[in-house]
């Protein structure tokens, strides 16, 4: 997981203001800082797809084949809860994620936004959870809306992006509602997809809080097809972290 920047002093205030205040003009500014972060999510998944591609090639396998992807790159907000949205008058990480990927296009990667998380029922609000509580408020809340899984098996890279990460919980929900969908239908050109070595984007869903948490620690994961062939890569990447999160998931 990687994020542009804490969530403290002007970046709060910024995020704030774009979330509850309706400045909507800073989505361009904190769409370009999300953009960086999704670069640097993405350099490092691309590397570790590269290490394991000589690994195979050297144990004999297919070798590095492509790394490249098969398509644009797929950014997939988080969702705010419906009425969040109704009472905002906006989603405001779909609104960044938009201006993220209008800011890849524009420096050379070819990125669009793929809107297809739901809620499948309210939830409490998370202000005031701990992050056991919020792990155990979201399980099972986030699906692909029908048809979204075609989309999420087009191909390329998987970015899950959001504004602000505080526990890690929203993001290892959405994860799993992604994987749920996109897992079944991934194959390799030697035949059914098998998955590489993880290292976790987003807490696991068992993750604790506190010193749990940090025993736990930071995985990137990444899903590759048999035969040395990348099919897919999967990470996350935020404007923000609170500070503790972003100390715990520093890559």
């Amino acid at each position: 997981m990687h994020a542009a920047a804490p969530y403290a002093d002007e970046v709060r205030a910024a995020l704030l203001a774009h979330k509850e205040r309706g400045a909507l003009s800073l989505a361009g500014p904190l769409g370009t800082a999300l953009a960086g972060a999704v670069r640097a999510g993405l350099r490092e998944a691309w590397a570790g797809a590269r290490e394991v591609g000589a690994r195979d090639a050297d144990a004999g396998g297919a070798g590095a084949g492509d790394v490249r992807g098969r398509g644009p790159v797929l950014l997939v907000p988080v969702p705010s809860a419906r009425r969040a949205v109704r009472t905002r008058g906006h989603d405001p990480a779909r609104r960044i994620a938009l201006a993220a990927a209008g800011e890849l296009r524009r420096t050379g990667t070819s990125a669009r936004v793929l809107a297809v998380l739901r809620q499948r029922y309210a939830v409490a609000d998370q202000s005031g959870l701990d992050a056991r509580q919020r792990v155990a408020n979201l399980a099972g809340a986030l699906a692909v809306a029908p048809g979204g899984g075609v989309l999420l098996r087009g191909g390329g890279a998987l970015v899950l992006v959001d504004d602000l990460m505080t526990t890690g919980a929203s993001l290892a929900e959405a994860a799993r509602a992604v994987r749920a969908a996109s897992a079944p239908a991934v194959e390799s050109r030697a035949g059914p997809a098998t998955y590489g070595r993880a290292k976790s984007a987003v807490y696991p869903a068992e993750a604790g809080e506190g010193r749990e948490e940090r025993k736990t620690g930071p995985r990137m994961a990444g899903r590759y097809g048999g035969g040395g062939v990348i099919r897919e890569v999967f990470c996350a990447a935020v404007v923000a972290a609170s500070p503790d999160s972003f100390e715990i998931n520093r890559n």
